[in-house]
């Protein structure tokens, strides 16, 4: 069971490093000519639709640095102890198709649910338990289903798995200023 967690945890790396792409993004002001809001200020019913915190940066830096996280695990590939993890043979798939649905998917999912956050009258920032910790997980998994075969088992792994590990990392990210909030 060890070894299923671990592969659970190792697969979804890109989508972990995806979803802590744009508050690093945001605090070392990278990029600049893309903080512009993916919802363009636009509203729905009288709100945002996303927010103004939710920009063109985050998510399209979140995506590449999710395939260049899988590449660096292909390339790891070579090396029998990563094969025993690994829950797909990277030399026979495509790595640029899994990159962009892993990161891609989550940063779908912190979108979703911020959009969700948004009709139920919820502010950035605001608690919604337990979905701004495990949104990214959805999302990847929204997306990631239909083209790869994973076991629920790793999802369901990974959805608790990804909470607490979000609230460690966002916590640790809140005291380091990079993060906005605590949770």
């Amino acid at each position: 069971m060890f070894q299923f967690i671990l592969s659970s945890f190792y697969f979804f790396i890109p989508a972990y490093f995806t979803n802590m792409t744009p508050p690093v993004a945001r605090k070392t002001g990278v990029f600049k000519f893309l903080n512009k809001p993916v919802d363009f200020g636009k509203r729905f019913r009288g709100e945002r639709i996303l927010g103004s915190h939710k920009t063109w940066r985050g998510a399209i830096l979140g995506i590449i640095v999710g395939i260049i996280i899988i590449y660096f695990q292909a390339w790891l590939y070579q090396f029998s102890s990563i094969r025993e993890i690994s829950f797909f043979n990277y030399q026979k798939i495509n790595i640029l198709f899994l990159g962009f649905l892993i990161s891609g998917g989550a940063v779908f999912g912190d979108l979703l649910f911020a959009f969700i956050k948004r009709r139920w009258g919820l502010k950035p920032g605001a608690k919604f338990l337990p979905f701004d910790q495990t949104n990214y997980v959805i999302g990847a998994a929204i997306f990631l289903t239909p083209f790869f075969k994973i076991d629920s088992l790793a999802w369901l792994i990974l959805l608790i798995l990804s909470f607490f590990l979000h609230m460690i990392a966002t916590r640790i990210g809140y005291y380091l200023n990079i993060n906005r909030s605590k949770w």
